[in-house]
């Protein structure tokens, strides 16, 4: 490039002078790399290997953008963000010359519409959650921001969702981080308590009475939820990318400003599913009888049959379950976490409506089903599968400007949404992110009730596992109602269960320890 520069000084002067510089430059680099023994690669072909570094740092967006279809769920497909964008914006969201999908490939699923029709005159559904000894029962949206933490997110992001909130008339997940300044725009919220014990600890983390009933009495906060694990992160939750807090995070938080921010792996004010429900007691009587719930992604099925049954032996119940999915997670975690832990949404839900209908208590509790969820179509399945309602955080990110760049554990997300460089998120405008959350809820709240309109129906709830039809072979289709196990109310009282999970699980299971009771033959 040097001698090629040179010889076209006299006759373009510019082009010539740059040809020289951009030779310089690499010829700089490349005597560099020569010279440098950390990359064996760069030292044996020096230069020309960082087109290959340069071309994996695109990788994802090249990917993104000219390689997948619209189709490919890596982790959310063009089309799932599409929908969400439209909706935003408020753009019309039809499609013409029919669908994309393979109808007859399998797996492909549908709902069955009705030739009667029902006409609705508002698409507000509301679900009351709050069971017999909840004092304030609150009539929550059937979807709902999910929980996203204050330092995870920006500041305006949270700002954002917040006023979304509040806009629209649903709630706000705070996340385990606790309710931040940024948190208080209006919105109601449902206040997520970990391991942490964020926003209401003493100094050496334990949990403080005092101080979490002088939070819960605020008027915003209309629900409770305890978090015992969640999608990617089955374990804890590891909020910060990094572990040093700043000062808004620290005063959120309750933790001094510059200490490390860590989750525990699991609580310490309960070690047993009878300590579970002593803690929902505790929780529901400092909150002045406020609706408590948990959230967790089934693991191991005993420990889900054990906390199950000390709900029943005891009478003490969460007012809601939130059933995290292992395919779910807002932020980042281990690729093997990621890839191959917890029990994905279908197969977690289903385990905890058929075990809650077995026991016949199933009435006194609502599910709320969260991962992946972005469609009318999400929801409906998910309601024909056990759900009550239904927690979004992607789809809600997607609408306030999130493009999937894949680096939110960085700390340089290129929207603003998962950062604390305020050189970032400053361009992340408010007003204008909250008008696009609410009508990304509007619209999918409006899908919604003419999904339930075309098949006879006059809320989400009705939708049953016989509208859901599902294809198993090009030859074969089958509902979820013959497709899956089902158990009947009050089915596990009677010690006759076919059902293969708990004929195996159930009786290993005991209130008083997580741990599974060994065979009696060993």
């Amino acid at each position: 490039m040097m001698p090629l520069g040179f010889a076209l000084i006299g006759i373009a002067p510019v082009l010539g002078v740059l040809l020289i510089l951009l030779g310089l430059t690499g010829t700089c680099i490349g005597i560099y790399d020569l010279n440098q023994t950390s990359h064996a690669l760069m030292r044996n072909y020096p230069l020309a290997s960082r087109m290959r570094y340069l071309l994996e740092h695109f990788r994802p967006e090249i990917r993104q953008y000219f390689v997948e279809n619209d189709h490919d769920e890596t982790p959310f497909s063009r089309e799932q963000r599409a929908v969400v964008y439209r909706r935003a914006k408020g753009i019309e969201g039809v499609r013409p010359f029919g669908t994309l999908c393979d109808v007859y490939g399998d797996g492909y699923e549908w709902l069955n519409h009705s030739v009667a029709t029902t006409h609705l005159g508002s698409q507000d559904f509301r679900i009351r959650i709050g069971g017999p000894d909840c004092k304030q029962p609150y009539d929550s949206s059937v979807v709902n921001i999910s929980g996203m933490s204050y330092g995870a997110l920006s500041p305006n992001a949270i700002e954002a969702l917040n006023r979304a909130a509040k806009a629209g008339g649903f709630a706000h997940t705070t996340g385990e981080g606790s309710i931040s300044r940024f948190h208080r725009m209006g919105g109601d919220l449902v206040w997520q308590i970990g391991s942490g014990y964020f926003g209401c600890r003493h100094p050496d983390g334990s949990f403080n009475p005092e101080r979490f009933a002088e939070i819960a009495a605020d008027h915003a906060v209309k629900m409770i939820e305890i978090k015992l694990s969640q999608g990617a992160k089955p374990g804890h939750g590891g909020i910060l990318p990094g572990p040093k807090v700043t000062e808004p995070i620290a005063e959120a938080r309750g933790i001094p400003v510059g200490e490390d921010c860590i989750s525990p792996s699991s609580h310490s004010v309960f070690s047993t599913p009878r300590g579970l429900c002593g803690f929902i007691r505790q929780l529901r009587d400092l909150s002045g009888g406020k609706p408590v719930g948990i959230k967790l992604c089934v693991g191991h099925p005993w420990e889900w049959f054990a906390m199950a049954k000390a709900f029943r032996e005891t009478g003490i119940t969460p007012d809601f379950i939130t059933v995290d999915g292992g395919e779910g997670g807002t932020g980042a975690a281990p690729v093997e976490f990621a890839d191959h832990k917890g029990a994905p949404l279908r197969e977690g839900l289903m385990l905890v409506h058929n075990t809650l209908v077995g026991l016949d208590i199933r009435d006194r509790i609502k599910l709320i089903a969260s991962a992946k969820i972005i469609t009318a179509f999400d929801i409906c399945r998910i309601s024909a599968l056990g759900a009550d309602g239904v927690n979004m955080a992607r789809g809600f990110m997607f609408a306030i400007g999130c493009i999937q760049a894949q680096a939110c554990h960085t700390g340089k997300c290129p929207t603003g949404i998962t950062t604390q460089d305020s050189d970032r998120y400053r361009a992340l405008v408010v007003p204008d992110k909250a008008a696009r959350a609410a009508r990304f809820h509007a619209g999918t709240m409006h899908a919604l009730k003419e999904a339930c309109e075309s098949s006879g129906l006059r809320h989400p709830d009705e939708f049953t596992p016989h509208h859901l039809m599902i294809r198993t072979s090009p030859r074969e289709v089958r509902s979820a109602a013959s497709l899956y196990d089902w158990l009947k109310p009050g089915e596990l009282l009677s010690g006759e269960v076919r059902h293969p999970a708990f004929a195996k699980y159930w009786d290993r299971a005991q209130i008083d320890s997580f741990a599974m009771v060994p065979k009696e033959n060993g």
